[in-house]
């Protein structure tokens, strides 16, 4: 099974004077981080909410020092379950931004192009034809 995991990240930046800097500082110095390691990585700005609904902007500034949410997607492959998933994108983003709190947002299951396949394809005996069947590896040799 393939997941794909969005990590939400709360990344600090200072001396800035308006959210979009701060957000374009954020997500150069995060690229910058999980580059060359993590560079399928999709960074994007994060999406916030008052308690009453209204959307407020990605960055909270205080004393030209900034608080910056974050999304952080990457698809992880061959997991057991979504908590799995969860697990293996925290621990690897986690890796390498030290001390910027994670919290996974959202975990989406992929469809598997194999086990597509698999079902559309008809068996030998779906067909019942014997002459589309490969011949055994010992029958070759002789």
């Amino acid at each position: 099974m393939n997941c794909r995991v969005v990590v939400e990240a709360a990344v600090p930046v200072y001396d800035v004077e308006t959210p979009d800097e701060a957000v374009r500082i954020a997500i150069s110095k995060t690229g910058e981080m999980l580059n060359p390691d993590l560079n399928y990585v999709e960074i994007s700005e994060g999406k916030r909410t008052s308690p009453s609904g209204e959307k407020l902007p990605p960055a909270f500034i205080a004393a030209d020092e900034a608080l910056v949410a974050l999304e952080l997607e990457m698809t992880v492959f061959n997991v057991e379950r979504e908590e799995h998933a969860s697990r293996i994108a925290r621990k690897e983003i986690g890796q390498r931004l030290d001390n910027i709190p994670l919290e996974v947002i959202e975990v989406e299951v992929l469809e598997d192009d194999e086990e597509e396949e698999e079902e559309s394809e008809p068996t030998s005996t779906d067909s019942g034809n014997e002459d589309d069947v490969l011949p055994e590896f010992e029958d070759l040799i002789e």
